[in-house]
């Protein structure tokens, strides 16, 4: 499973490790701002992409609309991932399967979990 992640100050690989996720079949990869974000997008082809609201210099909800206005193929889950509940609901109004508050991602039922 192939996860990218938009986020400019917390690191989610550590915050999903911390909670418990298993990460032995997980490639990931985080960019600390959103420069260049359909070509990333692209390049690594994500199966789930978590997308921060507030992270410059393109706010999550702008990469999810420039995505799905793209040619660039959907992942299969886009997780909306801001600490503000308001710009969560906002993505997923948009077109994100998930909002939720970042710090609680490592509890989705999507992720593997170390036994």
């Amino acid at each position: 499973m192939k996860v990218l992640a938009f986020e400019d100050s917390v690191d989610i690989e550590a915050l999903l490790l911390s909670g418990g996720v298993d990460f032995s079949n997980i490639e990931f990869k985080q960019y600390w701002d959103s420069s260049k974000h359909l070509q990333h997008i692209l390049d690594f082809g994500p199966d789930i992409l978590m997308l921060d609201h507030y992270m410059p210099p393109t706010k999550g909800l702008e990469v999810l609309r420039n995505l799905l206005d793209s040619e660039i193929k959907r992942p299969k889950k886009i997780i909306a991932m801001s600490s503000a509940s308001m710009a969560n609901n906002a993505m997923v109004k948009l077109g994100a399967d998930i909002g939720i508050v970042k710090f609680e991602v490592s509890s989705l039922e999507i992720w593997p979990t170390q036994s």
